[in-house]
């Protein structure tokens, strides 16, 4: 579904301001519906949660809000060697995002680092999160950052650690990121394999759909190489452990793809287990991406878990 598509529902844009910062956000459904904040991975805009999922989201009796986190999108860039952030930076962005639409408590769902971010929220502002959807992410506490170095010198994972991002993803990321000032044309070829890796083997790839999208990023970036400097804050880590996910009260849903590259299933499995009461769906042959022949499913068991739990 195009994002024209939701032209007819009632929406509404504005610049959220914190921590001198502004934030492009977006409300759309009926502002006397439940909310659902969406929160998206690093390096991704608001509006790559496809307008068809957000569509039936709305239509199943909720009122979705996305936004683009720092350094993506329309929203502020950040000099990060002069400001440095952290994920708990960008968690009180969330919070601001929702405060901004005048909403006290929240469905939250997160994606990749958008997972954390919500998970966090969840461990540190318990009153604000009505209940909690971790979509390909990780438990909160997890240091990638460092797994990733190990796999890059050779050395052995260390014991009891979840794997690592597949090495196909690893050499794919590191060619993803043209020259800055690089033209539409050389950013797309520079983008598309990293899709076809993040998307996985198993579903049919959509490329003109990856390619639309990475057209509509490139389009509203107000700096695209700024979006790296969420790398950098991922690796700061957030100050807080696995163990701390067991003080979540928040009914909580873990949705990963069985091959994901990023996250291999093991992350959601070890997630789903320190939570209290959470409930773990697996959806087969999905990958690190939300294609659109997935709006569908992920909807529906979103759907389902808000009005349920």
């Amino acid at each position: 579904m195009q994002e024209n598509e939701l032209t007819q529902t009632p929406q509404r844009e504005q610049m959220v301001r914190t921590d001198g910062l502004e934030l492009w956000a977006q409300e759309i459904g009926d502002p006397a519906h439940p909310a659902v904040l969406l929160v998206m991975g690093a390096q991704a805009q608001g509006i790559q949660w496809n307008a068809g999922f957000v569509r039936r989201l709305v239509d199943g009796g909720l009122r979705v809000v996305r936004y683009d986190h720092r350094d993506t999108g329309r929203s502020s860039t950040v000099d990060f060697a002069a400001r440095p952030y952290t994920v708990a930076d960008m968690a009180s962005d969330a919070l601001a995002v929702l405060d901004a639409f005048g909403t006290d408590r929240a469905h939250l769902v997160g994606a990749s680092l958008g997972g954390i971010i919500a998970q966090l929220l969840a461990v540190t502002h318990p009153h604000r999160v009505q209940t909690l959807t971790s979509l390909s992410s990780q438990p909160l506490g997890t240091d990638t950052a460092a797994a990733v170095q190990r796999v890059m010198a050779g050395e052995a994972p260390l014991r009891d650690e979840l794997p690592p991002p597949a090495p196909e993803l690893l050499a794919a990321l590191a060619s993803a990121f043209p020259q800055p000032g690089s033209g539409i044309e050389d950013y797309l070829a520079a983008r598309l394999p990293l899709w076809k890796v993040l998307h996985g083997p198993v579903l049919p790839f959509p490329q003109d759909e990856y390619l639309a999208m990475e057209r509509r990023v490139y389009q509203r970036a107000r700096d695209l190489g700024a979006a790296l400097n969420h790398t950098f804050a991922g690796a700061s880590g957030t100050g807080r452990s696995t163990a701390d996910l067991a003080s979540v009260t928040a009914p909580t849903l873990v949705l990963h793809g069985t091959e994901d590259p990023m996250f291999p299933p093991a992350h959601a499995e070890a997630t789903a287990a320190v939570i209290p009461g959470a409930r773990l769906v697996l959806i087969e042959g999905m990958g690190h991406t939300l294609p659109s022949t997935l709006d569908a499913r992920l909807a529906d068991e979103i759907l389902h878990h808000v009005t349920h739990d």
